[in-house]
């Protein structure tokens, strides 16, 4: 998360010459897929809205090479990273250990079917501990989302659907006002809303009904459950280990709201 709420890495690809946070947010993101186009940008990234990612790529690699983006996005992050849990954590054996046990996790899974993931597979492994941990957990973020991404598709979800089963899962009504999707055209909102009800999963004023919390309930522990493989690769006690040394540092991140 420090990626894309704290300052550093914002100022890394401003420096860079990216005029826009989202210039640098699909440069950097997308890198490691290489100069793919535009489709395939939003089709890895899968929950924006038609013609955003074309507002940003290929153009904002034509004068900054997506290999220049996406270290800048390391270098930024790792900073982030560093200075919110300060140097006596940043350079301890534990975080060390944790950065080891967690590339060891992030480098195991299977490729196939794993867009992002495969991408930053691709990517060398950081010799620093924080930016090798930032890597991993990286490397874990876009694993994971990609097996989100199967989960929508098997519940015929798409992008912005996504968006609204969240915003009502998080309390928002009507969530057409949810951030993510608040600034899309009215006409295209009403379709989407018009299309979950006529699939019986909101009701008439825009809520969940039964079957909608059901779908969204079954793609979370599907999400869960295909987000598994890679620590697979550890062992019981290797798994105990990670678990209670990342359980310090992320309460860390969590209190300085990873900024």
């Amino acid at each position: 998360m420090v990626t894309f709420a704290a300052d550093e890495c914002n100022e890394e690809l401003a420096a860079l010459g990216h005029r826009t946070y989202w210039d640098g947010y699909f440069a950097s993101r997308a890198a490691p897929l290489g100069r793919v186009p535009a489709e395939v940008v939003h089709a890895a990234f899968y929950n924006f809205a038609e013609g955003e990612a074309a507002r940003h790529i290929p153009s904002a690699w034509e004068k900054i090479p997506p290999e220049a983006s996406v270290a800048a996005r390391q270098r930024g992050s790792a900073a982030s990273l560093r200075r919110i849990l300060g140097d006596e954590t940043a350079d301890s054996p534990g975080l060390a250990r944790v950065a080891d046990l967690t590339t060891k996790a992030a480098t195991s899974a299977p490729l196939e079917g794993r867009m992002m993931y495969a991408g930053m597979r691709t990517l060398p492994i950081p010799g620093d501990p924080v930016t090798r941990l930032w890597h991993a957990a990286t490397m874990l973020r876009e694993h994971r989302g990609d097996g989100h991404i199967a989960a929508l598709l098997g519940e015929r979800i798409g992008g912005t659907e996504a968006h609204v089963l969240s915003a009502l899962d998080m309390g928002i009504h009507p969530a057409e006002s949810f951030g993510r999707i608040h600034h899309l055209p009215k006409p295209r909102l009403a379709a989407i809303m018009a299309g979950l009800r006529e699939r019986g999963l909101v009701d008439a004023e825009g809520r969940f009904t039964d079957a909608g919390r059901d779908t969204k309930r079954r793609i979370e522990a599907r999400t869960d459950v295909l987000a598994e493989v890679p620590y697979e690769a550890l062992s019981a006690g290797e798994l105990a280990e990670l678990v209670a040394g990342l359980e310090p540092i992320t309460a860390v991140l969590v209190a300085a709201e990873s900024r």
